[in-house]
């Protein structure tokens, strides 16, 4: 009897999810070689180019012969660097050695998955949440137990709602601020509440995803691990792809307990060993120079911001927050749910963000994978002159469903 080759992939293969915004780029390209002009607000992708004086590093360290491989962990050049930064930043002290570099924020959670979680172990996921999330702990064996919180709560869970989830199998708590993908920040009081809750769980790790610090319109990024109920217990994951527009780069690190760090260090000599030696020196030198284009970027989103909210906002139905960080908007679209243009009726927001593709031409992507059914993501991550033609677009099409 013969067996397809499908039949022959693992279960932990054949149960995982597709990525919903990888999904919706793929969509886009699809529309897009059908000969339409796509406006792709899909991706978290910075529409930035790397600065001049990063990649003039890069250069530098590709002349000097610095090609080989680097110890798993990264260089000791960067992590004393990021160990600065988290001082100078973050108020987080952790040592070079308490640092490890990866391939990428994503390598770095995932790693964090497979050092802590056991078959049935759990994992408290803030929601709505990135969409990796939630497969990362599956694979690794966790089970995801999702909190979440609404619009009307500008999508911050309570610190109340994360007690009532945490039981005997809870490993760890992880979410992000700004948060992918409401753009919502935790406050430095919000941030306190939740670590005093924490004080009752003393086993309980948390896991801080800061990727998008630089990009937060408040004037003040707070990471939870300064409170001193989870100094001891916070992994602070961050990286360069948002901050520094460095996303093809592919660095990311974690800052954590020693035993975290060796062990993260572990599985990653087992999978990939160091990151890429030339990002590594570049990384370095962004670390320890102006940040003078980091903040114009920013101030370019925050601008774009106000021109997305302020279109967005005249579409009636379109329930709209004002976030303040990261480059999304998350607006509940629930009230198209079950309205039609004669052809298509729109079930869900996965529905709604295909259907806009198709008879508007612009990626969105639709909330579910995000925890949130009745929402969709918008990247403002675009030209200004492209948000104009994609707000007109998006109401143009939700005005033929009734």
């Amino acid at each position: 009897m013969s067996t397809t080759t499908a039949s022959l992939l693992s279960q932990r293969v054949r149960n995982m999810e597709e990525s919903a915004t990888l999904r919706m780029a793929q969509l886009g390209r699809e529309v897009m070689a059908q000969g339409h002009d796509v406006i792709s607000l899909s991706l978290g992708e910075p529409d930035f180019d790397t600065p001049d004086h990063i990649k003039e590093a890069a250069k530098k360290a590709l002349d000097a012969g610095q090609t080989k491989y680097t110890p798993v962990s990264g260089t000791l050049e960067l992590r004393k660097a990021i160990s600065e930064k988290f001082k100078r930043e973050n108020k987080l002290d952790y040592a070079p050695s308490q640092i490890v570099v990866s391939n990428g924020a994503k390598q770095s959670i995932a790693n964090i998955c497979f050092a802590l979680l056991d078959e049935g172990d759990e994992a408290v996921i803030l929601a709505p949440f990135w969409v990796s999330y939630s497969a990362m702990v599956e694979v690794a064996g966790g089970k995801p137990v999702i909190v979440g919180a609404g619009i009307d709560q500008d999508y911050k869970v309570t610190p109340a709602a994360i007690r009532d989830a945490i039981t005997d199998r809870t490993k760890f708590i992880l979410f992000s601020s700004p948060c992918n993908p409401t753009g919502s920040v935790y406050t430095a009081d919000e941030l306190e509440a939740i670590a005093k809750m924490l004080a009752d769980f003393p086993d309980v790790y948390v896991v801080s995803d800061e990727i998008y610090e630089h990009i937060n319109f408040t004037g003040d990024h707070a990471s939870i691990g300064t409170f001193p109920e989870v100094k001891d217990r916070t992994i602070t994951v961050n990286g360069f792809s948002k901050g520094f527009a460095m996303t093809g780069w592919r660095l990311g690190y974690i800052g954590g307990p020693q035993d975290i760090a060796d062990a993260c260090t572990k599985l990653q000599g087992q999978n990939t060993s160091g990151a890429n030696s030339i990002a590594q020196a570049a990384g370095a030198h962004a670390l320890n120079t102006d940040l003078a284009p980091t903040v114009a970027m920013k101030e370019a989103f925050a601008r774009r911001r106000e021109l997305i909210i302020d279109g967005l906002e005249k579409i009636e139905g379109m329930k709209v927050n004002r976030p303040q960080g990261a480059f999304y908007l998350f607006p509940d679209v629930s009230a198209f749910f079950g309205k039609s243009d004669g052809e298509t009726t729109i079930k869900d927001a996965d529905e709604l963000a295909e259907y806009l593709l198709v008879k508007a031409h612009v990626a969105t992507v639709g909330g579910g994978a995000f925890g949130a059914a009745d929402c969709l993501r918008i990247s403002y991550a675009a030209s200004e002159e492209q948000l104009k033609q994609a707000v007109e677009r998006i109401a143009s099409a939700l005005g033929t469903l009734s």
